[in-house]
Protein backbone atom coordinates (compact mmCIF):
# COMPACT_ATOMS: atom_id res chain seq x y z
CA UNK A 1 0.00 0.00 0.00
CA UNK A 2 2.76 2.04 1.30
CA UNK A 3 4.85 1.68 -2.57
CA UNK A 4 1.85 2.77 -4.39
CA UNK A 5 1.73 6.58 -2.25
CA UNK A 6 5.87 6.79 -3.02
CA UNK A 7 5.35 6.89 -6.82
CA UNK A 8 6.45 10.55 -7.91
CA UNK A 9 4.36 12.57 -10.75
CA UNK A 10 7.03 12.01 -13.00
CA UNK A 11 5.92 8.62 -13.31
CA UNK A 12 2.07 9.73 -14.87
CA UNK A 13 3.31 12.20 -16.80
CA UNK A 14 5.19 9.75 -19.38
CA UNK A 15 3.88 9.60 -23.01
CA UNK A 16 1.89 6.43 -23.26
CA UNK A 17 2.92 4.58 -26.81
CA UNK A 18 0.79 4.91 -29.56
CA UNK A 19 -1.30 2.48 -30.66
CA UNK A 20 -0.93 1.51 -33.91
CA UNK A 21 -3.67 2.92 -36.93
CA UNK A 22 -6.23 0.12 -37.66
CA UNK A 23 -6.29 -0.02 -42.05
CA UNK A 24 -9.71 -0.65 -42.07
CA UNK A 25 -9.98 -1.03 -45.75
CA UNK A 26 -7.03 -4.05 -45.32
CA UNK A 27 -8.85 -5.42 -42.85
CA UNK A 28 -12.08 -5.60 -44.70
CA UNK A 29 -10.26 -7.16 -47.71
CA UNK A 30 -9.05 -9.86 -45.59
CA UNK A 31 -12.41 -10.73 -44.15
CA UNK A 32 -14.03 -10.76 -47.73
CA UNK A 33 -10.99 -13.11 -49.08
CA UNK A 34 -11.56 -15.37 -46.02
CA UNK A 35 -15.06 -15.47 -46.85
CA UNK A 36 -14.96 -15.90 -50.14
CA UNK A 37 -12.15 -19.20 -49.69
CA UNK A 38 -14.67 -20.34 -47.69
CA UNK A 39 -17.50 -20.53 -49.36
CA UNK A 40 -15.00 -22.05 -52.27
CA UNK A 41 -14.00 -24.71 -50.19
CA UNK A 42 -18.11 -25.38 -48.96
CA UNK A 43 -18.89 -25.36 -52.72
CA UNK A 44 -15.79 -27.92 -53.32
CA UNK A 45 -17.10 -30.22 -50.53
CA UNK A 46 -20.05 -30.51 -51.23
CA UNK A 47 -19.36 -31.56 -54.83
CA UNK A 48 -16.93 -34.12 -53.45
CA UNK A 49 -19.34 -35.93 -51.40
CA UNK A 50 -22.49 -35.73 -54.46
CA UNK A 51 -18.89 -37.25 -56.94
CA UNK A 52 -18.79 -39.95 -54.17
CA UNK A 53 -21.99 -41.26 -53.78
CA UNK A 54 -21.43 -41.55 -57.73
CA UNK A 55 -18.45 -43.56 -57.24
CA UNK A 56 -19.75 -45.82 -54.80
CA UNK A 57 -23.44 -45.81 -56.86
CA UNK A 58 -21.73 -47.11 -60.12
CA UNK A 59 -19.42 -49.24 -58.63
CA UNK A 60 -21.70 -51.24 -56.30
CA UNK A 61 -20.32 -50.16 -53.20
CA UNK A 62 -22.08 -52.01 -50.51
CA UNK A 63 -25.03 -49.99 -49.44
CA UNK A 64 -24.88 -50.95 -45.67
CA UNK A 65 -21.16 -49.74 -45.04
CA UNK A 66 -21.59 -46.49 -42.70
CA UNK A 67 -19.15 -44.03 -44.89
CA UNK A 68 -21.76 -44.79 -48.30
CA UNK A 69 -24.72 -44.46 -45.89
CA UNK A 70 -23.43 -41.23 -44.46
CA UNK A 71 -22.29 -40.20 -48.23
CA UNK A 72 -25.47 -41.16 -49.74
CA UNK A 73 -27.60 -39.30 -46.76
CA UNK A 74 -25.66 -36.31 -47.12
CA UNK A 75 -26.11 -36.35 -51.38
CA UNK A 76 -29.28 -36.50 -50.92
CA UNK A 77 -30.03 -33.35 -49.60
CA UNK A 78 -26.64 -31.54 -51.22
CA UNK A 79 -28.27 -32.95 -54.60
CA UNK A 80 -31.19 -29.95 -53.95
CA UNK A 81 -33.44 -30.23 -56.93
CA UNK A 82 -31.22 -32.16 -58.98
CA UNK A 83 -32.09 -35.24 -57.40
CA UNK A 84 -34.52 -36.58 -59.53
CA UNK A 85 -34.28 -34.28 -63.17
CA UNK A 86 -33.63 -36.62 -65.48
CA UNK A 87 -35.32 -40.20 -64.98
CA UNK A 88 -33.27 -42.76 -67.59
CA UNK A 89 -34.32 -46.50 -66.60
CA UNK A 90 -30.84 -47.11 -66.04
CA UNK A 91 -30.26 -46.50 -61.96
CA UNK A 92 -26.59 -45.81 -62.55
CA UNK A 93 -27.45 -43.64 -65.09
CA UNK A 94 -29.70 -41.10 -62.99
CA UNK A 95 -27.47 -41.17 -60.42
CA UNK A 96 -24.55 -40.37 -62.55
CA UNK A 97 -26.32 -37.05 -64.64
CA UNK A 98 -28.29 -35.47 -61.77
CA UNK A 99 -26.10 -36.12 -58.56
CA UNK A 100 -22.98 -35.11 -61.29
CA UNK A 101 -25.35 -31.80 -62.46
CA UNK A 102 -25.84 -31.17 -58.56
CA UNK A 103 -21.97 -31.45 -57.86
CA UNK A 104 -21.28 -29.13 -61.16
CA UNK A 105 -24.05 -26.55 -60.01
CA UNK A 106 -22.18 -26.65 -56.50
CA UNK A 107 -18.82 -25.72 -58.02
CA UNK A 108 -20.26 -22.93 -60.34
CA UNK A 109 -22.38 -21.45 -57.41
CA UNK A 110 -19.91 -21.29 -54.96
CA UNK A 111 -17.29 -19.74 -57.41
CA UNK A 112 -19.33 -16.77 -58.42
CA UNK A 113 -20.28 -15.92 -55.13
CA UNK A 114 -16.31 -16.40 -53.97
CA UNK A 115 -16.18 -13.93 -57.16
CA UNK A 116 -18.72 -11.43 -55.73
CA UNK A 117 -17.40 -11.56 -52.15
CA UNK A 118 -13.90 -11.04 -53.16
CA UNK A 119 -14.91 -8.17 -55.48
CA UNK A 120 -16.99 -6.59 -52.45
CA UNK A 121 -14.07 -6.62 -50.45
CA UNK A 122 -11.52 -5.50 -52.54
CA UNK A 123 -13.91 -1.93 -52.02
CA UNK A 124 -16.43 -0.09 -54.44
CA UNK A 125 -14.05 2.51 -55.27
CA UNK A 126 -11.29 0.28 -57.08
Amino acid sequence: MGEHAEQTPEAETEPRPKRAEIDWRRTREQVFSFLATLVRWVGLIFAAILVLHVIFTVGEANPDNGIVSFVRSWADVLSIGFKDLFTPSDAKLRVLVNYGIAAIFWLVVSGIVAKILRRIGGGLSS
